[in-house]
């Protein structure tokens, strides 16, 4: 992909959070977020090539969208799990670090699954080796990794691959 395209790609991505976030399409503030937006695209676009990799389709915005919710969702599962463990000592608490797979292509796909995994509570990405995360997980409901990969991995997977790879 082009400097170019990507410098594009990223002026309508900020742009799109500018009025997504301004919640209005006033003139006077769209053009102010044509201007931010223009100026984080040719002064930063080469360090935030990150975003580059994201897809601009209606099928990834929807994706975009279902990830953040699917996300929150299990933030809140695992926040109530792990409530319940630290609360009645008598649960048992099963820690391991299971080895776990993605079939994502992308670095920054990646990168945002292993964050997604740290940031639930209960799962902390140890260790990412090409197609393999290291998960630590604070109750293991299980070893294996495929089925470690379908409880931890899958849920994130089919919204960042559509996204991204």
């Amino acid at each position: 992909m082009s400097e170019a395209f990507a410098n594009r790609k990223l002026f309508f991505l900020t742009l799109f959070l500018w009025i997504l976030l301004n919640g209005t399409l006033a003139l006077d503030v769209f053009a102010v977020g044509v201007v931010v937006a223009a100026a984080i695209a040719f002064f930063f676009g080469s360090s935030l090539s990150f975003l580059s990799g994201y897809r601009l389709t209606l099928a990834s915005a929807r994706a975009t969208l279902g990830y953040i919710g699917y996300f929150l969702v299990e933030l809140a599962k695992a926040n109530l799990s792990v409530a319940r463990v630290v609360l009645d000592p008598a649960l048992p608490v099963v820690p391991a670090i299971v080895k776990v797979r993605t079939r994502l292509k992308s670095p920054v796909a990646r990168l945002l699954l292993a964050n997604s995994i740290t940031l639930t509570p209960g799962t902390l990405t140890v260790e990412m080796t090409g197609e393999w995360l290291y998960v630590h997980w604070v109750v293991a409901k299980t070893t294996d990794t495929h089925a470690a990969t379908e409880a931890i991995v899958a849920g994130f997977e089919k919204y960042l691959e559509v996204m991204y790879d």
